[in-house]
Parts: structure tokens; sequence; C-alpha cells
């Protein structure tokens, strides 16, 4: 679906009755509906299989909407400064008085929110007088979609509309901090969390799992093709898609690259819809050269971790 004003006023009215539209950002596409909503909110848990102990993140328009919803402090304001609109994802105190529905985090006391950068999100959220919670638009533990056309092939004719903004720019999901006590990095991201560490003059714990109340993308098995994944592969094996950094010459057809000359922002693009690419070729199991775990790179590492688990 092309873009244009006319379909940004569709999607705020699907929205306003608490239905659910794909939305696109820059890191990944979202599953948007109605934060303030119970109904809508639970939509989108029924459309994404995904457990209800598994929190969401909102989406946010403006500061001014966000202090109704949460407890903004220093450190917040210190990072938002910098970094938003962009691939930051907060965990906030929620407010006693907050309209969030009581599903989008499970009754916690902590919010996840985020401001995306996507000018067409940017301009639905414009239109709206709540914010939206918008986990990536895939049934749970998928690969998350980087297109339109990977949106339509998790969900068919089950959303009325998906927002097509195009190819996601970063293709990684968001960096989520927390900073309801000490800043700590809950899951890497589409931010390095080594600029986020340089902004708050302090070095970053890392909590990635969680058994009870997970945020978004604390499961253990995540991310994933549907077949098994083989990391810091030297050798093809018989059956298997091999996947390379950069590309090589006379490689054969069972061999896929992630950017031509191995720049970890290309590689970091394309990394989902390759692997969409070879499950769909029918592909029996994936294997992935070495990735530097440095940047960028420790994102791409956490996701084929979780995506080779069984």
């Amino acid at each position: 679906m092309k873009m244009n004003q006319s379909n940004i006023k569709k999607a705020s009215k699907y929205l306003d009755k608490n239905m659910c539209v794909a939305i696109p950002t820059e890191t990944v596409y979202g599953l948007a509906g109605n934060a303030y909503s119970d109904i809508a909110v639970k939509r989108i848990y029924k459309l994404k299989k995904r457990p209800l102990t598994n929190s969401l993140i909102v989406h946010y328009s403006n500061l001014d909407l966000l202090k109704n919803d949460c407890i903004l402090n220093n450190n917040f304001y210190l990072l938002y400064k910098k970094f938003c609109p962009g691939p930051i994802t907060f965990v906030l105190k929620i407010k006693k008085n907050s309209k969030i529905s009581k599903y989008v985090n499970n009754k916690n006391k902590t919010l996840a929110v985020r401001f995306p950068k996507h000018k067409i999100t940017q301009k639905l959220l414009n239109k709206l007088n709540y914010p939206i919670a918008a986990p990536s638009a895939n049934i749970f533990s998928n690969l998350s979609p980087v297109s339109a056309s990977d949106v339509e092939e998790e969900f068919g004719k089950k959303i009325p509309m998906i927002l097509d903004g195009g190819i996601c720019k970063i293709g990684l999901e968001s960096t989520i901090i927390s900073l309801v006590n000490k800043p700590e990095i809950l899951r890497l991201g589409g931010l390095d969390k080594n600029k986020i560490s340089k902004i708050l003059k302090k070095n970053l714990k890392t909590k990635l799992y969680s058994k009870k109340n997970m945020l978004p993308g604390q499961s253990k098995l995540h991310y994933s093709p549907g077949i098994p994944v083989r990391m810091n592969a030297k050798k093809i094996k018989k059956h298997e898609a091999f996947i390379t950094l950069k590309k090589y010459k006379n490689l054969g057809k069972n061999y896929f690259y992630l950017s031509k000359k191995g720049k970890k922002n290309e590689i970091a693009k394309n990394f989902y819809s390759t692997l969409r690419k070879i499950k769909n070729k029918g592909y029996k199991s994936i294997a992935i050269e070495n990735i530097n775990n440095k940047g960028i790179g420790l994102a791409l590492n956490d996701r084929l971790k979780r995506a080779s688990k069984k």
C-alpha cells in the first residue's frame, strides 16, 4: 500500500475502533493498537499468539503524553535529548493514574516506552490522542518483519491494514534500557550500548533473559526462522544454507551474503530478510560465519543465540 495522508487517516480510524494495524519503524515493523484500550491490547496478544506475561512496548509522539503515564528522571532526559526519536526503549516507573491498559505491562509497576523515528508512524501518532502499543508485527518467536511483505506473510488477511513504509532502515529491534533503579540494559539492539554508556558516564550491566514478567525480547527462544541455526561456522554442510558477512567470488547457490563489503549496518539491515529468504527456499538448516562481538555485532549474536535455541 502506497503511503499518503489518506492512508494515515484510514489507519487512525482503525486504531480508534480498537483494531490493529501494522506500522513501519526505523527498527522493524510493529503491530499497533491503542495502548489505553484493553480490547485493542488483548487483540495484539491474540494475533501474535504472545504470552500475556511478555509485556509490550508503547510508542509515543511527544513528552507531554508520556508524562501522563510515567515518572521521568534525569537519566531519561539525558538519553532522550541525545537519541530520540530513535532505536532506544526506556523502562520507566508507571504512574498510578496512568490510562495504560493493564494487559500492556502485565500489571507491573513499570512501562517500556519509545519514540519511533519513521516519519509515517510519527505522522500517525500525531493524529492520535493516545499512545500505541506496538510489538514486532510477527507471530511470537518468529523472525521480525522488516518490510510490508514480511508482515503480510505473518498475518495475511488477519489485520485490516499494513502501512507500507519500505524496508526498515536499521533492521534490528530497539535497545532496551531500564531506568527504574540503576540503569541496566535489558535488550541489545539497534543502538550500541557503548553510546548509551558514554552519555550516562557509567558502565552498564546487562540482564537479557527473564522467566517471569518478561519485558520485550527477554524470551530465550526468539527471532527464530523455525529451522536450526549454527553459529561461527567455517564450512557448509549438506542441505544447509551458509550466510557470509560479505560477498565472495565463486560461491555456490547455497551461499547468501549480508553485505557486499561487510559493513555492519548493512549486515544488520539485511539480517532478518536473509534468514526469512532462506527459510522460504526450504532449507533444512542455516550456518553463519563468525560475527565480531562488538557494537551492533553484540545484538546480532544475541539474536542468533536465541534463534538457535531448541
